[in-house]
């Protein structure tokens, strides 16, 4: 039985601590590709996932990607992220999605 993910929920889940924490911990993983890097690709990549009943994240899917290897390299510091808080629904926990931008800027 597969259960529903939600778009909307009571209580939306949210990394644990805050979101300036995670996002910490994706630019201390983040690993600018050698090629989007040579040819100076900048912008944003959207990430589809969901948010399990455990606070696991899964279903990772790009939205909107840039290309040069930075899609992948987004989906890949995502899937090793610590667990997040659990999406609610009348006082239960349920699957529901997330779309967060992971951001590759060249300094």
């Amino acid at each position: 039985k597969v259960e529903q993910v939600f778009h909307i929920v009571e209580t939306y889940p949210e990394p644990i601590g805050v979101f300036e924490s995670f996002y910490k911990f994706v630019s201390a993983n983040l690993s600018y590709p050698k090629n989007a890097s040579k040819q100076r690709v900048e912008g944003k990549v959207f990430i589809r996932f969901v948010v399990e009943t455990d606070g696991s994240l899964s279903g990772f899917e790009v939205v909107k990607g840039i290309g040069m290897g930075c899609d992948e390299e987004a989906v890949r510091v995502l899937s090793m992220a610590p667990n997040w808080t659990v999406g609610k629904q009348r006082g239960k926990s349920v699957r529901v999605y997330k779309t967060l931008p992971i951001f590759f800027k060249l300094k």
